[in-house]
């Protein structure tokens, strides 16, 4: 019973930073098991090479991109500084060092600027750990870098064999919960009683900052084969604009008190908005629970309320320009919102089985499918 909760996405996403921490511990003590065992020399190289290698990486993605960047970049490194140490030159005192700042230079200019800057790094510090200060003891530069190898390799496999936590997942939980807060920021706006409800402003910077996040795991996402850059920028700009929509439709609504009251006396409008509200919440849970994306989102029919707009004057008689915009913004998140389900919908490898059988146990069902429902249920609406 333990086991398959623990290959279970949202136990892995929800206890993410724990499993990290375990799996540093436990690449640790597995490095330290092997160099004790095998009586391995300066075994202490193995031990921070471990560390470096797992540092900032707490999903495949990122192993498998900067995982093989640190494996080439070490290879390459030692090699260079494995040939130094055994040419036979006249003054090895000087031309080892000479030749190892030669060939770093070589390295971080030809890394410099693009994705490949970790193989870089990991250059120039396997080659300095191998010719240490320079003298040519061949046997002790052997040693490093076979440590700084046996490192690289066991926190990879570490990150990749234990608990492993995907990129792809995480993307998936972050724009579910965006989808979500979004949903209850909508929702609050065209519901008076529930605005005070929440914090807006948390839930603006906290949906702000997700998509910073997302936009960190681009390139992990792609090293995994699940979604192409294209595609992830298209997920990012959609939920970027949809956030931007709501922002202006909270500062507009309630500038005017005229123009308020005439916003609520145009006829279905609220329906139509608490529509589209609920939409945006089912498709967070179909992100999350991994089915497929199937939600209508019905378009903003604003013809019925382009006269009473058009016309529209405050008591003092000043002509009203906000209700046209408001219904514009309406009508522009509805399409925003109906072109991330395209979006979705198109992308084949997005639905999961893996997800959809674990989605009970987490209470994730169509009874609470979205925050709406479940925020109006609680109030009683």
């Amino acid at each position: 019973m333990i086991l398959p909760r623990l290959r279970d996405p949202y136990f892995n996403y929800q206890h993410r930073r724990k499993l990290y921490v375990l799996r540093i511990v436990l690449a640790l003590c597995v490095t330290f098991t092997l160099i004790e065992a095998f009586a391995i020399q300066h075994s202490g190289w193995a031990l921070v090479s471990t560390i470096m290698v797992m540092g900032n990486l707490p999903h495949i993605g990122g192993v498998l991109d900067k995982g093989r960047q640190r494996l080439l970049g070490t290879v390459l490194g030692a090699s260079v500084g494995l040939l130094l140490i055994m040419l036979p030159l006249p003054w090895p005192y000087y031309l080892v060092p000479l030749g190892a700042l030669i060939a770093i230079a070589i390295a971080t200019w030809l890394t410099f600027g693009n994705r490949h800057g970790y193989s870089g790094l990991m250059f120039a510090i396997s080659l300095l750990l191998v010719i240490g200060g320079g003298q040519p003891e061949l046997g002790i530069a052997l040693w490093r870098a076979f440590d700084v190898l046996l490192g690289t390799l066991v926190g990879i496999a570490v990150t990749v064999l234990v608990l492993p936590q995907k990129a792809t997942d995480i993307m998936r939980f972050m724009l579910a919960d965006n989808l979500d807060r979004m949903a209850r920021l909508y929702h609050a706006h065209t519901t008076a009683t529930a605005a005070h409800d929440i914090d807006a402003r948390e839930l603006l910077k906290a949906t702000s900052s997700l998509l910073v996040k997302q936009r960190g795991l681009v390139d992990a996402i792609h090293r995994e084969r699940r979604l192409t850059r294209h595609e992830l920028d298209d997920i990012i700009s959609l939920q970027r604009r949809m956030l931007s929509t709501i922002e202006l439709l909270l500062e507009t609504h309630w500038n005017s008190r005229d123009g308020h009251e005439l916003i609520e006396a145009m006829e279905g409008l609220r329906e139509q908005q608490h529509t589209l509200a609920r939409g945006i919440g089912t498709l967070a849970f179909q992100v999350r629970t991994g089915r497929p994306v199937d939600v209508t989102i019905p378009p903003f029919a604003l013809e019925r309320h382009a006269e009473l707009a058009a016309n529209a004057r405050a008591s003092d008689g000043r002509r009203l320009f906000s209700p046209g915009g408001y219904l514009w913004l309406n009508r522009e998140l509805a399409r925003l919102t109906d072109d991330l389900t395209r979006c979705l919908g198109d992308l084949d490898r997005l639905p999961s089985r893996r997800l959809r059988r674990q989605a009970p146990h987490h209470g994730l069902t169509d009874a609470r499918s979205t925050a709406v429902d479940h925020h109006a249920r609680r109030k009683g609406r």
